[in-house]
């Protein structure tokens, strides 16, 4: 009996190509698989049938992983089987030094066996292949959670920006009562009425009774609507702007509770409690890095975990000319929230601020000199997750 039996797929938007080899390099089965329910049933049953044939340990090559692959590499874990993903970049340059006379998704999929069967061989063999370990439910809800939380807020901004614009274009001074389009007693204002011609008019025992306008709020108003007017494309812009007041009201409402379901699985996240212990580490940088992160068994050393956050630039120098450039696999998401916990951490911890201080005295711009910080912090959060502990102020 063979103690593996490798699962090569490359992934397609509604087939997957596999072949299934033997550990030796013998080539078992070829075979396409749809993306139905019926196809992937149709893949588990012909892999468990040879697991049950001919191998211990089921290992599995997916080019393309994540994506279309879903959900597939999910329930492959679930299989307990291993999985690798494939760097679709190595994989082209193995290709370019071990050509095929052609270029099809079945040659593909064979030379992903081949890959499996030399990556113990081939340094490069096993760069290519990328052991994929797996994240818990939890820590997939927080990924998501907070990837859906940071889209709405992104979308809420940009509501907010068209907003502030059309309101000094259409009423002249409404908008200098507040300042911020998407303060909630002014959403509240904006959409009490239809029409919003009709905010002149409106008295002043009925805007107390709107939410979150107290007095002083409401003298406001009253001061504004002495001296209000409008633009004639008020007619026509003023129906856009109610409709995405009332966008901002429920893009708050749906945030809000995101944010709950995100402090309650932070809570229970060990990855965000350690990275909580950091000085400067506020709950949504926490939250964002632990979903993203997922599980640190992921990263064999700090320095993949640093090129997946961002923070480890590939050096491009040649002669005299001095650059850098970032690798293609990072994560701008994990990325965004280490570095701007990195810039509260380095105001709450003096060392830290000293090392940004010398970055910039070497001449790094203000973004080199965080990521210069944010890459030394890497190897900290590193260390703080495998060995399960809290982060100690320096000398202390």
């Amino acid at each position: 009996m063979h103690s593996q039996l490798h699962v090569a797929i490359d992934i397609g938007s509604q087939l997957h190509r596999v072949a299934i080899g033997r550990d030796d390099g013998g080539l078992i089965d070829e075979f396409d698989c749809a993306h139905t329910p019926a196809g992937l049933n149709d893949f588990f049953a012909r892999v468990r049938k040879y697991e049950a044939a001919q191998a211990t340990e089921v290992c599995v090559a997916m080019e393309g992983y994540g994506g279309y692959a879903r959900p597939l590499d999910s329930q492959i874990l679930a299989q307990g089987w291993r999985l690798y993903a494939v760097n679709n970049l190595k994989f082209v340059r193995f290709k370019e030094i071990f050509p095929a006379p052609a270029k099809t998704d079945a040659i593909d999929a064979r030379r992903m066996l081949q890959l499996m069967q030399l990556r113990e061989r081939i340094p490069m063999a096993c760069a290519v292949l990328q052991e994929v370990a797996p994240v818990d439910q939890l820590h997939q809800q927080l990924k998501a959670l907070t990837r859906r939380r940071k889209q709405l807020v992104s979308e809420r901004m940009r509501i907010s920006l068209r907003m502030q614009v059309e309101l000094q274009g259409t009423a002249p001074g409404l908008l200098s009562i507040t300042g911020q389009a998407d303060n909630l007693w002014f959403l509240n204002f904006l959409t009490c009425r239809d029409d919003l011609r009709k905010l002149k008019t409106i008295r002043r025992d009925t805007l107390l009774k709107l939410e979150g306008i107290g007095v002083g709020y409401a003298g406001k108003i009253a001061e504004w609507q002495k001296t209000a007017i409008f633009a004639p494309s008020i007619a026509w812009v003023g129906p856009m702007i109610h409709a995405d007041a009332m966008r901002m009201l429920s893009l708050r409402e749906a945030i809000g509770q995101l944010e709950v379901q995100i402090a309650d699985l932070t809570a229970q996240s060990g990855i965000a409690q350690r990275l909580l212990t950091m000085p400067g580490m506020g709950s949504v940088c926490a939250s964002e890095l632990a979903g993203e992160i997922g599980n640190i068994k992921r990263f064999e050393k700090e320095a993949s975990l640093a090129v997946y956050l961002g923070v480890a630039p590939l050096d491009r120098s040649s002669g005299k000319r001095i650059s850098a450039k970032l690798p293609r696999q990072i994560n701008p998401r994990a990325r965004d929230a280490l570095v701007t916990a990195i810039a509260h951490h380095m105001q709450a911890v003096p060392t830290s601020r000293a090392f940004y201080d010398r970055k910039r005295v070497e001449g790094k711009t203000h973004m080199q000199a965080l990521r210069a910080l944010a890459r030394h912090m890497v190897r900290i959060i590193f260390s703080m997750l495998v060995n399960d502990r809290d982060y100690r102020l320096p000398n202390v």
